[in-house]
C-alpha cells in the first residue's frame, strides 16, 4: 500500500509502443491542438460576423472578423475592437433600431442605423441591469443597489427607489411630563402659540416646494436583487435577500503561495446548512406603499414532498410511539420576475419551492400583489431540465400578448408550451421523445427558432417552427452538433460546428433548408491532423431495468479474444458526453485513442443522471446516487464481455468529479466486475458536497439521512479488492480535499492494501498545469497496464 505521493516527484515511464500517442503529447497545452473559434456574434448592421480565435497558438485568444458571406477573415484591429458596441447586458428596443449595453461598467446607447453611440454614464461606480422603458423614451438601469431612470432626449437623471442599510431611526417615544409642559406652554403663551403655527407652515411649505423623492425602504442588513420597473412606471418590484448568519463556511488550505504561507481560502456550506431566503415585494410609487409578494395562495404551496410523507408513514407505524405531525406550514419558495408583455398589460413571476419540488408560473397582479397559478410543474425528485433551471428559465408571452411561453417537462421530456392568461388553457407547441433548448422569437413573430435532438439523442440541429406550433424545419444538415447564432435580419446563420473526431469550426450558412455551409475557420494544428482520430461508435445498450442506455465505444483496431477494457465515466452527472460533436472531454477523448492503440476496448457510458435524454433518466439517480448510474456500468461491463471480446477479470473504469465518485463505488460494492480503478477528485461523503446541487438529488442528510448512507463511497470502503488510484489536487474549492482525507483515513484503518493516493499542490478542481494532468494520466495508464495485461 502507498498511501501518499506527490506529483511531480518520480513515476514510472508509461509503456513505449509503437502508437503515434503518448500520454506527455496528449497532456500538452492544449494550443497544439489547435484553438476552436468561441463567442461568436454579429455586427449590428449584420455584415459581419465577429468571433475570439488564436490560430497562431498566441497566450490569449484575438477577435476576428470575415463578412456574412464567409469571406476577407482577418483579426480585428485594437482601434475597431475598442469602438464595438458591448454584448454584455445588453438590451435593444422593441423595433431593434437602439441598443443599451454595458462596458467597462458604465452604460451606452447606441444608434444601430447611423451606428452613434452616446455614452450615459461615467462613474467610478458600476451601473449594470440596463433596459428600455416601456415608452422606449427613457433608460432604467441599477447602480448601487438602486433603480435609476435616465432620459434619453434631455439626459434627465431619476432615482426611483432609496433602499437603505439598517433600521428607519425610531421616533422619540411620548413622554407624559414633556407632554403637559408643552401643552401648558402652550395654553398660557400667545408668543408660543403663533411660533408654534409658524414654524409647523414652514414645514408645511418647504414639503410643498421640495421635489419629490422616493420612498425611504430600510433594508436592515439584507441586500436587494431583482429590482424591475413595470411599464407604466407606477410599480417596481424586487427581492431582498437574507444571508443567514450562522451558516458554517468551509476553508480550504492553499500550500504554495507567494508569501511563503499558507493562506486560507473561504470556499462554500455544506448541504443542509442555512441558506439565504427571499421575499419579493411591490413598491406601488403612485400609493408610496409597499407590500410582500405572498405564497400561500399558490396551488399546493403546503403539498410535503414524498419522501417526507413517506417517513412519517414509517414512523406512525412503527413499534414506538409516532410524534404527532405538525400541520403542514407553507413552504419557503423563490420567486424570480416579474416578465411583462410587450403591451404592458400583464406581468408573470416564475416561483420555485426551496425544496426543489415545484415550479409555479404566476400570473400577477401588480396593484394588489395577487398571484394566481398559470402552470405548476411537480416533481417528486427535483425540478430541472432545457430552458428551465433555476431562474425564471426560458419565458416570454407569445405575439398575442394573451399567452405565455415557457419549457416544462410535464410529457417526459423538455418541451415549448403556451398558455393562456385569462382562462389557464395549455397547449404543447412541440412533442416528441427529444429535447428542445434556446427558443426564440423571429424578429417578424411567425415563427420560433430552436435547437432540439430530435434525429439522434447525441446529435443538435437548428430549427424553425411556426409560432403555434406545426412541422419543424430542420436547417442545419451535418452529423455532429451546431451553435447557431441568427444575423439581425435573420437570413444567415453562424454556426459552431463540430464531429466527434473534429473540433469545433465557424461556418456560415443561408437561413434555408438545404443550403450548404461555407466553412470560415481552420483552426487544426498539422501535428494534430496526422493522427487518426477515430470516430467511436455511439451505440445504445438494454440496462438490466430496460432502459435504453447510450455509449461511446473505442475499439483496438486488432481484437484479441479476452481482452482488456476501460469504462470512462464522465463528470457532473447531469452531463451528456456519449454524443457525436467534440467532447469537453477532449484530453479525455485523446487517450481513449492512445488506450485503443495499445489493445484497450473502452467505453464512455451516459449513464442514469445524464443530460439529453429526458426527466426519467435525468432522476434516475434520485435518492441513490451509486444505483442505477452504477449498475448502468456493470451492465456496461456485462455488454463488453458479451459482445466485444473482453476478459471478465481485466475490467477498469476511471473517472473525474461524479465519476471518481462512480469510480469508487464500482470499486467498493461491485469488486468482482472491477479490476481496477482511478478516482479524480472523488465526492467521498455527499453529506460533505454543496447545497444546490447535492439537496436536489438527495434532499438534505438530517432529513433524509439513509439516501446519503446509502450514496456515499466512504460506507463501503471496506469491500475494496482491486487496485485503486485516487487523485485529488489541494486547492480543490470545489470537492474539498477532505473528502479524499477522510476517505484515506478510512482505508487506512480498514487495514485495505493496494491502493494509492496521489495529490497536487498547486490544482483546483478543473487542473490547470500540463505537469499534473501528465502526471496524473501516466499514473492511470500505469495502473491499467500493471493490473488489466497480466
Amino acid at each position: 500500500m502507498s498511501w501518499l505521493v506527490l506529483a511531480g516527484g518520480a513515476t514510472v515511464q508509461a509503456q513505449e509502443n509503437s502508437s503515434k500517442l503518448s500520454v506527455e503529447k496528449i497532456m500538452r497545452d492544449p494550443t497544439w491542438i489547435g484553438t476552436s473559434p468561441s463567442n461568436v456574434f454579429w455586427s449590428e448592421d449584420g455584415r459581419k460576423i465577429y468571433f475570439n480565435w488564436n490560430p497562431d497558438a498566441n497566450r490569449r485568444d484575438s477577435l476576428y472578423s470575415v463578412s456574412a458571406n464567409g469571406t476577407n477573415l482577418q483579426k480585428v484591429s485594437a482601434q475597431e475592437r475598442r469602438a464595438l458596441p458591448g454584448t454584455w447586458n445588453a438590451r435593444y428596443n422593441r423595433a431593434k433600431t437602439q441598443k443599451v449595453y454595458e462596458k467597462n461598467g458604465d452604460l451606452y446607447l447606441l444608434d444601430v442605423k447611423s451606428e452613434k453611440t452616446q455614452q450615459i454614464t461615467n462613474t467610478v461606480e458600476r451601473e449594470n441591469s440596463p433596459s428600455f422603458s416601456h415608452d422606449e423614451k427613457k433608460v432604467a438601469f441599477v447602480k448601487d443597489g438602486n433603480l435609476y431612470l435616465w432620459t434619453i432626449a434631455n439626459g434627465q437623471l431619476a432615482q426611483l427607489t432609496d433602499f437603505k442599510k439598517g433600521n428607519k431611526p425610531a421616533e422619540e417615544g411620548k413622554n407624559p411630563q414633556r407632554d403637559w409642559l408643552k401643552e401648558q406652554q402652550l395654553a398660557l403663551l400667545q408668543i408660543v402659540r403663533d411660533r408654534e403655527a409658524d414654524s409647523k407652515a414652514a414645514q408645511k411649505q418647504q414639503k410643498a416646494d421640495s421635489p419629490s423623492r422616493p420612498k425611504e425602504i430600510y433594508i436592515g442588513d439584507k441586500s436587494v436583487d431583482n429590482i424591475v420597473l413595470s411599464p407604466d412606471e407606477r410599480y417596481i418590484s424586487y427581492r431582498m435577500v437574507t444571508r443567514p448568519k450562522n451558516a458554517k463556511v468551509a476553508i480550504v488550505p492553499d500550500f504554495v503561495t507567494s508569501t511563503g504561507y499558507t493562506e486560507d481560502i473561504n470556499t462554500r456550506t455544506k448541504v443542509g446548512d442555512a441558506q439565504a431566503t427571499f421575499e419579493s415585494f411591490v413598491y406601488d410609487i403612485r400609493r408610496d406603499t409597499t407590500y410582500a409578494l405572498q405564497a400561500g395562495s399558490i396551488e399546493g404551496i403546503n403539498d410535503q414532498p414524498a419522501y417526507l410523507r413517506d417517513r412519517d408513514t414509517k414512523a406512525s407505524t412503527a413499534k414506538e410511539p409516532a410524534t404527532k405531525t405538525a400541520k403542514p406550514e407553507t413552504r419557503a419558495v423563490t420567486m424570480f420576475g416579474p416578465v411583462w408583455s410587450d403591451n404592458g398589460k400583464h406581468a408573470v413571476m416564475v416561483a420555485r419551492a426551496a425544496d426543489n419540488k415545484d415550479r409555479w408560473i404566476l400570473k400577477l397582479d401588480p396593484a394588489s400583489g395577487k398571484l394566481s397559478t398559470l402552470d405548476r410543474q411537480r416533481d417528486e425528485a427535483w425540478i430541472n431540465g432545457p430552458g428551465i433551471g433555476y431562474g425564471t428559465g426560458d419565458i416570454g408571452f407569445m405575439p398575442d400578448n394573451e399567452h405565455v411561453w415557457f419549457q416544462s417537462e410535464e410529457s417526459g421530456y423538455s418541451h415549448l408550451y403556451a398558455v393562456n392568461l385569462s382562462n389557464g388553457s395549455k397547449k404543447a407547441l412541440t412533442s416528441g421523445k427529444f429535447e428542445v433548448s434556446g427558443p426564440q422569437i423571429s424578429r417578424d413573430k411567425k415563427n420560433w427558432y430552436f435547437t432540439a435532438n430530435k434525429v439522434h439523442p447525441g446529435e443538435k440541429h437548428f430549427y424553425r417552427m411556426p409560432i403555434n406550433g406545426g412541422e419543424m424545419t430542420q436547417l442545419t444538415s451535418g452529423t455532429g452538433a451546431h451553435e447557431v447564432t441568427l444575423s439581425p435580419d435573420e437570413k444567415k446563420l453562424a454556426i459552431r460546428y463540430s464531429y466527434s473526431n473534429k473540433p469545433w469550426e465557424l461556418f456560415v450558412q443561408d437561413n434555408k433548408k438545404g443550403a450548404k455551409p461555407r466553412q470560415v475557420t481552420q483552426s487544426l494544428t498539422d501535428e494534430f491532423k496526422s493522427y487518426n482520430w477515430r470516430e467511436p461508435e455511439v451505440i445504445s445498450f438494454k440496462a438490466s431495468d430496460g432502459e435504453d442506455v447510450y455509449a461511446r465505444l473505442y475499439r483496438p483496431e486488432k481484437t484479441v479474444a479476452n481482452g482488456p477494457a476501460v469504462i470512462f465515466v464522465h463528470g457532473a452527472g447531469y452531463l451528456q458526453n456519449a454524443h457525436k460533436w467534440w467532447s469537453s472531454y477532449f484530453r479525455e477523448y485523446m487517450f481513449h485513442n492512445f488506450l485503443a492503440d495499445n489493445g484497450y476496448t473502452v467505453l464512455d457510458i451516459d449513464y442514469r443522471g445524464s443530460a439529453g435524454y429526458g426527466r426519467d433518466v435525468r432522476t434516475g439517480i434520485y435518492q441513490f446516487m451509486g444505483g442505477k448510474d452504477l449498475s448502468d456500468h456493470v451492465d456496461g461491463a456485462k455488454l463488453l464481455v458479451d459482445k466485444y471480446n473482453v476478459d471478465p477479470k481485466r475490467i477498469g473504469i476511471y473517472g473525474g468529479s461524479y465519476g471518481g465518485f462512480i469510480t469508487l463505488m464500482a470499486m467498493f460494492t461491485e469488486p468482482d466486475v472491477f479490476a481496477a480503478g482511478a478516482a479524480l477528485r472523488s465526492v467521498t461523503d455527499w453529506a460533505h458536497y454543496n447545497h444546490g446541487y447535492t439537496s436536489n438529488i438527495l434532499n438534505v442528510p438530517q432529513l433524509d439521512s439513509l439516501a446519503y448512507a446509502k450514496s456515499s463511497p466512504i460506507y463501503y470502503a471496506e469491500g475494496l479488492k482491486g487496485a485503486l488510484l485516487i487523485c485529488h489536487g489541494m486547492v480543490d474549492t470545489n470537492v474539498h480535499f477532505q473528502d479524499v482525507v477522510r476517505l484515506t483515513q478510512r482505508l487506512i484503518e480498514l487495514g485495505k492494501d493496494n491502493w494509492e493516493l496521489a495529490v497536487y499542490p498547486v490544482e483546483d478542481h478543473g487542473f490547470t498545469e500540463p505537469a499534473s494532468w501528465t502526471d496524473e494520466y501516466k499514473r492511470i495508464y500505469k495502473l491499467f497496464e500493471e493490473n488489466l495485461k497480466k
